[in-house]
């Protein structure tokens, strides 16, 4: 019975495969949509996870909202999707649990991620703007430049 009520997120990449050099979209919940990225902190243990995973995927732009992640990033040669996800979440949660010792044995992620591949002749700087925008649409911010948790190559 308890199965039934976890996140079906593992299930998301089931009959898909990695394209290095690829563009992807990338996002990844929080385990049952916890806030647990609302302190400035605790976002900067994601920062950091996407930080160390850079020999992995190069990184395009992120947000890390208080109860979830999105990811632009292009994947490096040998690298597959899930490995680059699998280490920022990996840093990420070691980074969080060394800063708040409450955590030790928390959940952090959800199973799986969600991901969409840009196709070539997408504006990805156009979803780029979309991805920094979402503290705008969440009311957490009237400015962009005043939420913390994000950044963007072209700046």
């Amino acid at each position: 019975m308890e199965r039934a009520t976890q996140p079906a997120g593992h299930r998301l990449r089931r009959g898909r495969v990695s394209e290095p050099g690829r563009i992807y979209l990338v996002t990844a919940n929080c385990w049952n949509r916890h806030t647990v990225f609302r302190e400035l902190e605790s976002g900067r243990a994601v920062v950091g996870g996407l930080r160390e995973a850079e020999d992995l995927a190069e990184t395009w732009c992120f947000v890390v909202m208080p109860d979830h992640i999105h990811w632009l990033m292009q994947l490096r040669d040998g690298a597959s999707l899930e490995r680059a996800v699998g280490k920022v979440k990996a840093r990420a949660t070691l980074r969080l649990r060394n800063l708040r010792p409450e955590l030790a044995e928390a959940r952090i992620w959800q199973p799986g991620f969600h991901d969409r591949a840009l196709r070539r002749y997408e504006d990805f700087r156009a979803v780029a703007r979309y991805v920094v925008a979402n503290p705008l649409r969440a009311g957490l911010v009237e400015r962009i430049e005043d939420y913390p948790l994000w950044d963007a190559c072209w700046l």
